[in-house]
């Protein structure tokens, strides 16, 4: 089967230093991009955290602090990552609560302004979840019938998240093989912020998706607590959800 694409369709792998996205760095990214005729360009580069790779990171991924000593930082490669997922959908495995949102954090510290917001995002995790239930590796085994060997390196997973979503469309009649539809049935929620600290509500409306203002619209809690703002900018929060309340913020200053 050849997926149907108007838009390149990039696959995407992060090894990191750990889980927390506010925080952590991208130590290895493998993409493999599958135009709509078919065509594949793949590229995997071990990136310099610009930190101590942690000890049970590395017992995950395998890579150590001297693995990427003379590798280039992030910001160094993110105008070439841009450019290269320039116009392209993205596909990846729990991409959408973890790749995804740890991309874009590392694309503001590089100051790349790349708008993730006009992609869409296919998460094959989700639709094995939704399906079957599992994890790569047995996702791997379950659609392909081969294992995965190399599992946590970033080449490996980003190759066989893109064999078992081909499989996926292979085996169930009812996924589309459209990237709007499996985009739209791999989301959880209608993100406003990649880490889903606010969202919008039935009604179209951003409001916030956490503590004790949650499920309350946010320009009602700007207007009414204006020093959640200030809290929240001078918290532990993903730079992406600072940057999408303050677009927010300033959208109703000028419509004032």
């Amino acid at each position: 089967m050849k997926l149907n694409l108007k838009n390149p369709l990039v696959f995407f792998d992060l090894e990191t230093t750990g889980t927390n996205i506010n925080v952590d760095r991208i130590v290895e990214i493998c993409y493999l991009k599958i135009y709509p005729n078919g065509n594949e360009e793949s590229r995997t580069m071990r990136i310099n955290p610009e930190r101590h790779i942690p000890e049970e990171a590395t017992a995950v991924h395998g890579i150590h602090d001297e693995d990427v000593r003379d590798c280039p930082t992030f910001k160094e490669v993110a105008r070439n990552i841009a450019h290269d997922i320039e116009g392209c959908d993205l596909a990846g495995f729990n991409s959408n609560r973890f790749d995804i949102p740890v991309l874009a954090e590392e694309f503001l510290r590089a100051g790349v302004d790349v708008d993730l917001s006009r992609r869409k995002f296919i998460d094959v995790q989700v639709i094995y979840h939704k399906m079957e239930q599992r994890t790569l590796s047995a996702a791997y085994k379950f659609y392909c019938g081969k294992n995965l060997e190399d599992a946590h390196t970033a080449e490996a997973d980003t190759r066989a998240t893109y064999e078992v979503l081909m499989a996926q469309l292979d085996r169930y009649a009812d996924l589309k093989n459209d990237v709007a539809f499996l985009s739209e049935y791999s989301s959880f929620t209608n993100n406003v912020d990649f880490a889903g600290r606010m969202v919008y509500n039935d009604a179209g409306v951003e409001v916030f998706n956490f503590g004790k203002y949650k499920g309350v619209p946010v320009t009602e809690v700007l207007k009414k607590d204006p020093g959640y703002y200030s809290w929240i900018l001078s918290s532990d929060f993903t730079l992406n959800t600072k940057a999408m309340l303050t677009k927010i913020r300033l959208r109703e200053l000028t419509q004032r």
